[in-house]
Protein backbone atom coordinates (compact mmCIF):
# COMPACT_ATOMS: atom_id res chain seq x y z
CA UNK A 1 0.00 0.00 0.00
CA UNK A 2 2.67 2.39 1.14
CA UNK A 3 4.80 1.90 -2.33
CA UNK A 4 1.50 1.99 -4.71
CA UNK A 5 0.83 5.33 -2.49
CA UNK A 6 4.46 6.72 -3.07
CA UNK A 7 4.18 5.89 -6.85
CA UNK A 8 0.94 7.80 -7.28
CA UNK A 9 2.55 10.77 -5.10
CA UNK A 10 5.65 10.76 -7.56
CA UNK A 11 3.93 10.44 -11.16
CA UNK A 12 1.82 13.07 -10.09
CA UNK A 13 4.41 15.17 -9.28
CA UNK A 14 5.92 14.61 -12.79
CA UNK A 15 2.46 15.41 -14.71
CA UNK A 16 2.62 18.58 -12.81
CA UNK A 17 6.39 19.24 -13.47
CA UNK A 18 5.36 19.00 -17.10
CA UNK A 19 2.99 21.40 -17.39
CA UNK A 20 4.77 24.09 -15.59
CA UNK A 21 6.88 26.76 -18.14
CA UNK A 22 10.52 26.49 -18.54
CA UNK A 23 12.76 29.51 -18.65
CA UNK A 24 14.90 28.93 -21.77
CA UNK A 25 18.42 30.20 -21.87
CA UNK A 26 19.17 31.74 -25.30
CA UNK A 27 22.59 33.26 -27.23
CA UNK A 28 23.09 36.85 -26.98
CA UNK A 29 22.72 36.58 -31.10
CA UNK A 30 18.46 34.69 -30.96
CA UNK A 31 17.51 38.44 -28.83
CA UNK A 32 19.79 41.03 -29.58
CA UNK A 33 21.13 43.06 -32.08
CA UNK A 34 24.79 43.60 -32.16
CA UNK A 35 23.87 46.37 -34.79
CA UNK A 36 21.62 48.07 -32.18
CA UNK A 37 23.61 49.87 -29.89
CA UNK A 38 22.25 52.32 -27.33
CA UNK A 39 23.31 54.86 -24.96
CA UNK A 40 20.57 55.11 -21.82
CA UNK A 41 20.75 57.81 -19.25
CA UNK A 42 18.60 57.36 -16.78
CA UNK A 43 17.59 56.14 -12.89
CA UNK A 44 17.34 52.68 -11.24
CA UNK A 45 13.94 51.44 -11.03
CA UNK A 46 15.00 47.78 -9.91
CA UNK A 47 18.10 45.46 -9.83
CA UNK A 48 16.54 42.15 -10.16
CA UNK A 49 18.89 39.37 -8.79
CA UNK A 50 17.70 36.15 -10.51
CA UNK A 51 19.10 33.45 -12.56
CA UNK A 52 19.69 32.45 -14.99
CA UNK A 53 20.41 36.39 -15.76
CA UNK A 54 19.89 39.59 -14.02
CA UNK A 55 17.76 42.31 -14.99
CA UNK A 56 18.44 46.08 -14.32
CA UNK A 57 14.94 48.36 -14.60
CA UNK A 58 15.86 52.22 -15.80
CA UNK A 59 13.54 55.01 -16.54
CA UNK A 60 15.10 57.10 -19.00
CA UNK A 61 13.43 60.52 -19.74
CA UNK A 62 13.23 61.72 -23.19
CA UNK A 63 13.47 65.41 -24.27
CA UNK A 64 9.47 65.71 -24.65
CA UNK A 65 8.97 64.63 -21.03
CA UNK A 66 8.33 61.01 -21.70
CA UNK A 67 9.85 58.28 -19.98
CA UNK A 68 11.08 55.37 -21.40
CA UNK A 69 10.99 52.44 -19.37
CA UNK A 70 14.42 49.94 -20.40
CA UNK A 71 14.58 46.21 -19.06
CA UNK A 72 18.31 45.83 -19.54
CA UNK A 73 19.77 41.57 -19.31
CA UNK A 74 23.27 41.04 -17.20
CA UNK A 75 25.44 38.42 -16.37
CA UNK A 76 24.36 35.86 -13.43
CA UNK A 77 24.29 36.68 -10.17
CA UNK A 78 27.38 34.33 -9.78
CA UNK A 79 29.03 36.48 -12.47
CA UNK A 80 28.18 39.46 -10.72
CA UNK A 81 29.50 38.41 -7.33
CA UNK A 82 32.75 37.08 -9.25
CA UNK A 83 32.83 40.65 -10.39
CA UNK A 84 32.34 42.20 -6.77
CA UNK A 85 28.66 43.04 -7.10
CA UNK A 86 25.83 42.47 -4.75
CA UNK A 87 22.18 42.92 -4.20
CA UNK A 88 22.22 45.97 -3.17
CA UNK A 89 24.92 47.91 -5.70
CA UNK A 90 22.57 49.33 -8.00
CA UNK A 91 19.81 51.03 -5.45
CA UNK A 92 16.59 52.44 -6.97
CA UNK A 93 16.77 56.33 -7.65
CA UNK A 94 21.00 55.86 -8.90
CA UNK A 95 21.67 58.07 -11.63
CA UNK A 96 23.81 55.84 -14.56
CA UNK A 97 24.82 55.04 -18.03
CA UNK A 98 24.44 52.13 -19.83
CA UNK A 99 25.67 51.05 -23.09
CA UNK A 100 23.90 48.14 -24.17
CA UNK A 101 22.66 46.94 -27.45
CA UNK A 102 18.70 46.66 -28.10
CA UNK A 103 16.53 43.88 -28.64
CA UNK A 104 15.98 42.63 -31.88
CA UNK A 105 12.25 43.52 -31.90
CA UNK A 106 13.04 46.90 -30.92
CA UNK A 107 11.32 47.08 -27.60
CA UNK A 108 12.74 48.85 -24.79
CA UNK A 109 15.19 45.85 -23.90
CA UNK A 110 19.07 45.02 -24.12
CA UNK A 111 21.85 43.39 -23.37
CA UNK A 112 24.00 45.73 -20.69
CA UNK A 113 27.54 46.71 -22.23
CA UNK A 114 28.68 48.86 -19.17
CA UNK A 115 27.00 51.13 -16.69
CA UNK A 116 28.75 54.76 -15.87
CA UNK A 117 28.33 56.47 -12.83
CA UNK A 118 28.48 60.38 -12.35
CA UNK A 119 31.45 60.02 -10.82
CA UNK A 120 32.84 58.16 -13.63
CA UNK A 121 33.23 54.81 -12.30
CA UNK A 122 32.22 52.50 -15.16
CA UNK A 123 31.86 48.83 -13.97
CA UNK A 124 30.83 45.69 -16.51
CA UNK A 125 27.52 43.76 -15.53
CA UNK A 126 28.61 40.34 -16.79
CA UNK A 127 26.19 40.42 -19.65
CA UNK A 128 27.24 37.61 -22.61
CA UNK A 129 27.11 41.24 -24.83
CA UNK A 130 30.55 42.07 -23.62
CA UNK A 131 31.87 39.48 -26.00
CA UNK A 132 30.14 41.20 -29.23
CA UNK A 133 32.04 44.05 -30.80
Amino acid sequence: MHRKLLRLVASAAMLMAAELPVAAHHSFSAEFDSSKPVTLEGKVVEFEWVNPHSWLVIDVPKPDGAVERWRLEGGSPSVLLRLGWNRNSLPTGTKIKVTAFQAKDAAFRGSTRSIEFPDGRKLSLGSSSEEKN
